[in-house]
């Protein structure tokens, strides 16, 4: 690297050529290169996740310490980085494609249980292992109880369970509360000092080059446009800022992204993502289209229970042994279609429509619940029979066709709700081929049913439901095919896919291929996939990646913003979830952050004291009649969806949430959408999510901004969001006093805070989001 000054910089660039970069005609990458993170001292990388066609390589390169070896198309890194960051090039006829190497900040730390006499079994339970015991069993060695687990630098909640009896770690003091009535043991592992790291912040652009501020002193800068690392003499930098000049191919592509990463010896900064229209930065909303998934703002809607746009395809069961809340209530296709029609997710805002399932399920009632005693019906479309048929009880192929359409020429994204997972037991998949599915008891006689964790991959969701064996490719071939269908069929924008991590990986990287080679390819629109893991974040980051998923939802993050916002839980807590989040997925990830779904009770019943905290919410959603109790409630729901609308990812609003839909779990938090009718607490609380939606889209702060903690207490949070000139503060009070705050002048609240020159007075129990332009 070369080091001039900015002034200098802006005098050697501006009589400069305009330069291009190399690039292939036809990428060897197909969407961006997701970074690879460094194992100690072997890492293996799938090169059919990042290649289509392993063949056209011609070599590897790195320029770090390593060996490279390529077998059966798996590539394996080998040494020890000493660096922070380094580059990994694909090359094909001389020219490169590159992927961002990232060293691991893991270590080993050591757990030890000093027994009290007898005890027999000793297992952790923690964050770090998906709160399964079974993941973590420590050794006996002589006296005592012990174990190592690798473990990145930050804070860990676990707890011990002996001879099945959980426990506080006795020989730890350190306790934090789990949000639920309960106490956890804590562990904190140190990483490098938050101060000495560079963060990384845009700070203006010219036609042709963007400029850069870093807090901190910079050693190296990792630059990408889209694939193409970006040669030194196109980037310049002195202590606290640089410039990266932009290569004059952007100007022939619509959307393109440059993104960076910099480092010194204390550790990595921020990512940054700049988007490109035309080679020129991205200035304006208007720019933005549905293919811009930094821009989208979800809503997920159970089709059966949103709006019933034509009667003639009502069928409920009608039948003693199903409980009306578990029979079919008559929304269809037609009535999503009507309500597009009518504007009402372009009133809302919001811009992608989350279906779930609507594939053909069976017509009888199946399953048991003991108190009060009923079976289910299938309104929910999670018991497939068929996978590629619509359900006659919601309508048609053509009604479905008309619903896309009718999406896309509102500029919306449909994403269909897609089960690979299990199959009901009269799918013919499984009436022919029974041996395709895993086994439904396991080899001690025990039932393999609702095993989400030790037996993950495997276990059967009910008796009638036969997970498939998706590590097998006569049973992946038909089932990816299948899900290609509704994308040929019908041209969906993507999928919701349920129940991915009892799924194989092998399922996700054949399904991303065939989507890359038989959709992107030929028809040039992007595809967009997210998943559904309950589990720690290193078990949920395994599937996201270049060549499996582009993203999951984060229900780490949505349990201690519950916790936070409707109980006993810190914001402080709640921003190191923040931090743990961006640490994972990156700062620019398109995770998916929920204000509910079809399998949590509703958030609101919690804020108001209907639901307890630990009690069981689905007996309470059957067993008393769940009302609204403190209409304060209503202003913690718009709390939690303005916490969304302001971290990096996906806000996502379940159907009802946006004017505050009460209720217990399934199925009692999936009750009919009310549209009219509603009181004065329920429209005050819709018109605030409408306008949170409305200033998250119209400032791209909130889609591509560096994202800053300010500050953050038990029950105060600060975050800044800024792209360029445009910023946006969130501040959430938790408390029940006044709390005032200095922020930056000139800015314009829009919630419940005001304003006195740089002092931000914000009420008890309230939010706001102060806009910058």
């Amino acid at each position: 690297m070369k080091w001039f000054l900015i002034g200098s910089v802006i005098t050697l660039f501006g009589c400069t050529p305009e330069k291009k970069v190399e690039t292939l005609e036809e990428p060897l990458i197909v969407g961006l290169a997701t970074p690879i993170q460094l194992d100690l001292q072997m890492t293996k990388v799938v090169l059919e996740d990042y290649v289509l066609d392993p063949t056209r390589l011609d070599s590897v390169t790195t320029d770090g310490p390593f060996n490279l070896e390529i077998d059966n198309s798996v590539l394996t890194i080998t040494g020890r980085p000493k660096k922070a960051l380094y580059n990994l090039t694909f090359w094909s006829k001389g020219v490169g494609e590159s992927i961002l190497l990232k060293r691991t900040k893991k270590t080993l730390y050591s757990f030890l249980y000093q027994p009290s006499g007898g005890e027999k079994k000793v297992k952790i339970k923690g964050e770090f292992n998906a709160w399964n015991p079974n993941n973590t069993v420590l050794d006996k060695t002589g006296n005592s109880f012990s174990t190592y687990v690798m473990l990145s630098p930050g804070t860990y909640q676990y707890l011990y369970v002996v001879d099945g009896k959980e426990m506080l770690d006795a020989q730890n003091p350190d306790s934090i509360s789990n949000g639920m009535g309960g106490w956890n043991s804590v562990i904190r592992i140190a990483g490098p000092d938050p101060d000495e790291i560079p963060t990384i912040s845009t700070d203006r652009f010219t036609t042709n080059s963007i400029f850069f501020k870093t807090n901190n002193p910079v050693t190296d800068i990792y630059a990408y446009w889209e694939n193409t690392l970006i040669p030194d003499e196109f980037v310049r930098f002195n202590d606290n800022e640089f410039l990266v000049v932009l290569p004059d191919n952007a100007k022939s592509v619509k959307r393109s992204k440059l993104r960076l990463w910099a480092y010194n010896e204390e550790g990595v900064s921020n990512d940054v993502l700049v988007p490109l229209d035309f080679g020129k930065v991205v200035t304006s909303p208007d720019q933005l289209d549905r293919n811009d998934y930094e821009a989208m703002v979800m809503y997920f809607l159970m089709v059966d229970r949103f709006n019933n746009g034509n009667p003639a395809n009502d069928k409920p069961l009608n039948i003693p042994e199903v409980h009306p809340k578990a029979d079919y209530f008559g929304g269809d296709l037609a009535g999503i279609t009507q309500k597009i029609q009518d504007g009402y997710f372009k009133d809302l805002g919001t811009n992608t429509i989350w279906l779930s399932p609507i594939t053909q399920n069976p017509e009888g009632a199946f399953g048991k619940y003991p108190e009060p005693e009923t079976s289910f019906s299938a309104y929910h479309g999670y018991w497939p029979i068929s996978n590629v048929r619509v359900d006659y009880r919601f309508g048609t192929s053509d009604e479905f066709q008309s619903l896309v359409n009718t999406a896309h020429e509102a500029n919306m994204n449909v994403l269909l709700d897609y089960v690979a997972n299990h199959v009901h037991e009269q799918h013919p998949i499984y009436q022919e081929n029974p041996d395709w599915a895993t086994n439904l008891y396991l080899p001690d006689g025990s039932l393999n049913t609702e095993r989400w964790d030790d037996h993950r991959l495997t276990t059967w969701f009910d008796t009638f439901m036969p997970t498939l064996d998706l590590s097998r490719m006569e049973t992946v071939d038909p089932m990816t095919d299948s899900a290609i269908f509704w994308l040929k069929e019908y041209g969906i924008d993507g999928f919701r896919h349920d129940a991915t991590k009892h799924i194989p990986e092998i399922f996700w990287r054949v399904l991303t291929k065939k989507i890359k080679q038989q959709v992107v390819a030929e028809t040039g629109q992007p595809v967009f996939q997210i998943g559904e893991t309950y589990g720690s974040h290193e078990l949920i980051k395994s599937y996201i990646s270049t060549g499996m998923l582009d993203a999951q939802f984060d229900f780490n993050m949505y349990d201690r913003a519950v916790s936070a916002f409707a109980g006993a839980g810190s914001l402080q807590d709640l921003s190191n979830s923040l931090r743990e989040s961006i640490k994972y997925y990156g700062d620019h990830n398109l995770m998916g952050y929920i204000t509910g779904n079809q399998d949590r009770p509703r958030f609101i019943s919690y804020a108001d004291g209907s639901l307890e905290f630990g009690e069981d919410t689905k007996y309470a959603g059957w067993n008393r009649e769940i009302t609204m109790q403190d209409t304060l409630a209503y202003g913690k729901l718009s709390a939690l969806t303005a916490y969304m609308m302001s971290i990096p990812g996906i806000p996502c609003i379940y159907y009802g949430d946006e004017y505050g839909s009460v209720g217990g779990n399934d199925p009692d938090n999936r009750r009919q959408m009310q549209f009219d009718n509603l009181d004065k607490h329920q429209l005050a609380t819709r018109n605030r999510a409408k306008k949170m939606i409305a200033i998250r889209k119209n400032n791209l702060a909130l889609l591509y901004g560096d994202t800053e903690i300010v500050e953050a207490g038990a029950d105060y949070l600060v975050l800044s969001r800024k792209y360029f000139d445009n910023q946006v503060i969130s501040v959430f009070n938790t408390s029940d006093r006044l709390l005032e705050i200095e922020v930056p002048m000139n800015g314009r609240t829009n919630f419940f805070g005001t304003l006195d020159g740089e002092m931000l007075s914000l009420p008890p129990n309230s939010f706001e989001m102060i806009t910058y332009n």
